[in-house]
């Protein structure tokens, strides 16, 4: 009978639909092309960071031995091209390790070094402030009872001073020692 052969056609179609729209769910499904290829690309940016630390830095990190010779080698390569195909062999090379606790050490120091940063712009900000503001000194002598009121009235007017002559920033440079001995790194927020 015809009439069987369409109902039977349609439910064949509906029912594939349904499979298409909503496939299966597998956990085990492979990274796609382009996750793989992001992925490469991450363990390639992470091997030019490595290419940026300090031999005492690059030291402290646990690499595998061709792993360390291929960063140290390209550090010695200036040529763009050849720089690059290394730097690709470094990001081929992290594949075979776990990534993740060299991810870890440069975090930190990438994580102390914004403190770092964050704590001389800080000092830098209370220097322009003791320069352009006269109640900014009575400021932070409140905050910092131990600092040496007079010493800091002396630096503040030899700047303005040296600023005044076009003369070299040295009592600039001597305010600026002066709060970074009287504010330690702790203290910044």
């Amino acid at each position: 009978t015809p009439k069987m052969k369409k109902t039977y056609k349609k439910s064949v179609i509906i029912t594939a639909s349904i499979v298409m729209n909503n496939p299966p769910v597998d956990n085990h499904t492979p990274p796609s092309k382009s996750q793989r290829k992001r992925d490469m690309t991450e363990l390639q940016e992470m091997g030019a960071e490595l290419l940026e630390l300090s031999a005492q830095q690059l030291a402290q990190i646990e690499l595998p031995d061709n792993l360390h010779d291929a960063v140290i080698a390209a550090r010695q390569i200036t040529k763009f091209e050849a720089r690059r195909r290394q730097l690709q062999y470094i990001g081929k090379l992290m594949r075979t390790i776990d990534p993740e606790p060299i991810r870890a050490r440069l975090d930190l120091w990438k994580t102390t070094s914004d403190e770092h940063k964050a704590w001389l712009h800080h000092l830098e900000r209370w220097r322009d402030r003791l320069l352009a503001d006269e109640t900014a000194l009575n400021e932070l002598v409140g905050a910092h009872p131990q600092a040496d009121i007079q010493q800091l009235r002396t630096l503040v007017r030899n700047t303005l001073r040296e600023r005044e002559t076009n003369k070299p920033p040295k009592s600039y440079r001597a305010l600026f020692q002066v709060l970074r001995e009287l504010m330690p790194i702790k203290l910044v927020e």
